[in-house]
């Protein structure tokens, strides 16, 4: 498959060399090479610090979301690899406003190990930190419902808004923790690949989807799934994610949800559409109100032929907070 790279070696570096280029006047370096920050924080303000990270290939997570209501600071690491503590640590001291920082992540061994040594390091220089380890994906969900092992998905996205526009508003670094723990736990997510990505360095995909079979239950990383099976139209493949998703709705209760269809680097906005389409007319229904959708490439895998599907269910206030999600 032909790309537009120099090196494959170097696609992580061109790419932050060119996006700081695009964002001169909304991005700044800091003292690592892979942390950035919000040129413009105030760190008089005594607002919350907002910061997220993890390993490239999933634009525009995580230095596309660098942003006022969303991100102050970011870590950013090799191709599907965490940051070291390190980068999360500067991270961390870039966005310390005065009242804490959150740190929002996903569900991957690395990436835990590296934010829990960085927010160590933070505490030895009196900086508190809050760690929210996005849990979505339901297709890693054990038995028996606990989500303790799940990874993250795309729902990331949506704590990068609450958080961001909670802080932004002045909440305290509790108030963010908990709004943030409340929707992690109301959200729940799976993939759907029709072809996997190709890490630049390997030049080949990193799994297998054989000819006219798709996998469900697939994670960013090009993660097994739950199983693969005969490719299906739109509509099927919507009732499928939303049969698993749904599963554990309760049809006597009334629902509120924000959507969240995240196309995962070479979908079509025009699949994508189509395939809402199919899930809203799910949700209708069943009875459940959509309260807000948002359909787009927010947190990809490279150049995957795929599909992720979040919803959260809402209330109030978290819907004030996500309502107006770019």
């Amino acid at each position: 498959m032909q790309k537009f790279y120099n090196n494959p070696h170097r696609v992580v570096e061109e790419m932050l060399q060119g996006y700081l280029k695009s964002h001169p006047d909304l991005i700044s370096k800091t003292g690592h090479p892979r942390a950035f920050v919000l040129k413009n924080l105030d760190r008089k303000s005594g607002k919350v610090g907002v910061v997220s990270g993890g390993g490239t290939g999933h634009f525009p997570a995580f230095i596309g979301y660098l942003k006022p209501g969303y991100l102050d600071a970011a870590a950013i690491g090799n191709i599907f690899e965490a940051p070291p503590a390190e980068v999360f640590f500067e991270a961390f001291r870039q966005a310390d406003c005065g009242a804490g920082v959150i740190c929002i992540y996903g569900n991957y061994k690395l990436d835990n190990q590296c934010v829990k040594e960085a927010a160590k390091m933070a505490a030895r220089e009196n900086i508190r930190v809050e760690l929210i380890c996005a849990n979505d994906d339901i297709a890693t969900i054990s038995e028996n419902g606990d989500r303790t092992n799940s990874r993250g998905l795309a729902g990331e996205v949506l704590l990068f808004k609450i958080a961001g526009e909670a802080a932004a508003r002045g909440k305290s670094l509790d108030e963010i923790a908990e709004l943030c723990r409340r929707a992690n736990r109301n959200m729940r997510s799976i993939g759907v690949a029709l072809a996997a990505c190709v890490i630049p360095e390997v030049g080949v995909p990193n799994f297998e989807v054989v000819d006219g079979t798709m996998e469900f239950g697939i994670g960013h990383h090009g993660d097994p799934g739950l199983f693969a099976c005969k490719t299906r139209t739109a509509n099927e493949t919507a009732d499928l994610v939303m049969d698993e998703i749904l599963k554990t709705y309760d049809d006597s209760e009334k629902h509120e949800v924000i959507v969240l269809v995240s196309g995962m680097g070479a979908t079509t906005s025009m699949e994508l559409y189509i395939l809402y389409n199919r899930i809203a007319d799910i949700l209708r229904g069943r009875g459940i109100t959509c309260a807000g959708a948002f359909i787009g490439n927010f947190f990809t895998s490279l150049d995957m032929q795929g599909v992720s599907v979040t919803l959260m269910e809402t209330d109030d206030e978290l819907k004030g907070l996500v309502i107006n999600m770019e």
